[in-house]
């Protein structure tokens, strides 16, 4: 797991719904508006792969 500058663990595997940098990162990636994102957190958790495949669900 990487660290960031200030030694804490970082956890690329999961989408932090309430962090806006993360929610827009991955709206840009995948194509969708951040609220589609939003909503799949909600619904899949933020698994990063969950939340991708609740994305392509729709």
């Amino acid at each position: 797991m990487a660290t960031t500058s200030r030694g804490r663990a970082q956890d690329r595997a999961k989408v932090a719904g309430g962090q806006d940098h993360e929610v827009r990162y991955e709206a840009k990636k995948e194509g969708v508006p951040k609220e589609t994102v939003k909503k799949a957190v909600k619904s899949a958790g933020n698994s990063r792969t969950k939340v991708e495949a609740e994305i392509s669900r729709h």
